[in-house]
């Protein structure tokens, strides 16, 4: 058996080799590229699986940084309470790549075998700065402009970025996946993330973890100089976050989805 791992062209994979059970009974390779377009050959793949990176965009929507559009997203570095368009903007862009996603992993399957997906969303009744996650993220925003105001970096700068992230709401999901013709949907089902209060019971481990999770993105726009002073007064903010902190506001989930490839006569049959 054969295991294919993909990630990034600038990704190491020499550590990932490197962490694998040297008795193993499959052999193991990396792939380079963006799984939002064809990485191997047709009809070579037998199983695929994604596990908590489809809430990364290939791109930022243009409109969002554009100062002339109603969806300029000036002065935040997310949607997450954000006007509506900037939100719209996220969700059309994420629905596109989905959809690019699919159509490539449906030229890689074999008809008939499967793909699982573990993908980050938030509950169909709320919106992201209801969650946790969306708190942070605005947490992290506000660091940003609180050291524009202090000169540390320029607001043009903070204006200029956008974290490439979204979180679908459920059925937003469920529609975009089942709107594609190359799969049947053999199971869709939500699965509550582990209390962040348990995962990471402290501001510590809060900061940690969102620091290992977007300062690559920080460094290359930001640079390597103000993440020290940036996730200390983040840290310091979450801390004072009656929200953040209070394990009832853990409201993120996982939509775990299981598609099947249809065969060429099957997709012939639903068009």
């Amino acid at each position: 058996m054969l295991v294919f791992f993909n990630d990034h062209v600038l990704n190491d994979f020499k550590t990932l080799f490197q962490s694998l059970p040297p008795e193993r009974r499959y052999r193991a390779a990396g792939v380079a590229g963006s799984f939002y377009g064809r990485v191997l050959p047709k009809a070579s793949l037998h199983f695929a699986f994604s596990s908590s990176s489809l809430c990364w965009i290939s791109e930022l929507p243009e409109e969002i940084l554009d100062s002339n559009s109603p969806a300029w997203n000036k002065g935040r570095i997310h949607y997450t309470a954000a006007r509506k368009e900037v939100s719209e903007a996220y969700a059309l862009q994420y629905a596109k790549d989905l959809e690019a996603l699919l159509h490539a992993r449906a030229e890689e399957l074999v008809g008939g075998w499967l793909m699982a997906l573990l993908i980050p969303a938030v509950p169909n009744v709320m919106i992201s700065s209801e969650t946790t996650i969306g708190t942070e993220i605005d947490l992290l925003g506000s660091c940003h402009m609180e050291m524009a105001k202090m000169g540390s970096l320029s607001e043009a700068k903070v204006d200029s970025f956008n974290l490439p992230l979204y979180y679908p709401p459920n059925e937003e999901l469920e529609a975009s996946i089942e709107a594609n013709t190359s799969f049947s949907m053999e199971r869709m089902e939500i699965l509550n993330n582990p209390p962040k209060h348990v995962a990471m019971p402290s501001v510590r481990h809060r900061t940690l973890f969102l620091r290992a999770c977007f300062e690559g993105h920080l460094e290359n726009h930001f640079g390597s100089h103000i993440m020290d002073e940036l996730f200390k007064r983040y840290s310091k903010k979450v801390a004072e976050s009656s929200f953040t902190m209070n394990p009832d506001n853990d409201k993120s989930i996982f939509m775990l989805v299981l598609l099947k490839r249809k065969s060429a006569s099957s997709q012939n049959d639903s068009l």
